[in-house]
């Protein structure tokens, strides 16, 4: 059985040492914070709260901080706002599980699930771009039915611009899994 899965909005107060420890793990290296600085992460996150088009949830797992989900509009982008693959209503996704030193096998899919369907549950489609070269990500996604359109050069990455609509998800396996199919 699947641990329940909450999602609130990030209290920078309360999370900002977790949070720090998170993006600043070796595991998180994508994330593209390894040398921030507990001040870095709290200057980053009050730019995403004072941000009326993104929005950062802490996740939580029976009750215990385990994932951080960030919503928002790619057409406020900096970097993608003028990418022509951009459609109304698009909400871009940024995704990071808690790093451990024990992961539990499957928990990562279970909160890709969760976190996709959330999304899709009000847009129609959800962006990511993730960086080009990490593989477990480009994995996970593929699971979730995200396609991949082209690789773009971002200021810190060449991402692969990829997107999942409520089709992509449903036929996916991940998709199947949340409606009692094989995770």
């Amino acid at each position: 059985m699947s641990p329940r899965l909450t999602m609130e909005p990030l209290d920078l107060e309360r999370d900002l040492g977790l949070l720090h420890r998170w993006v600043t793990h070796p595991r998180s290296v994508y994330w593209g914070m390894q040398d921030a600085s507990v001040a870095d992460v709290a200057g980053e996150y009050a730019r995403i709260a004072e941000d009326p088009h993104h929005h950062a949830l802490l996740g939580r797992a029976a009750g215990e901080p385990q994932f951080l989900l960030e919503r928002y509009d790619p057409r406020h982008h900096p970097q993608l706002a003028e990418l022509p693959e951009l459609e109304p209503g698009d909400v871009g996704m940024h995704l990071l599980v808690a790093p451990t030193d024990s992961p539990v096998p499957g928990f990562t899919s279970v909160v890709m699930r969760a976190a996709v369907a959330s999304i899709l549950a009000d847009a129609p489609r959800v962006v990511v771009e993730p960086d080009v070269r990490n593989d477990k990500i480009a994995a996970l996604n593929a699971a979730a039915g995200f396609r991949v359109l082209r690789h773009v050069q971002l200021s810190d990455k060449v991402a692969a611009l990829s997107v999942c609509d409520r089709a992509d998800f449903a036929a996916s396996r991940l998709g199947r899994a949340g409606q009692g199919g094989a995770a």
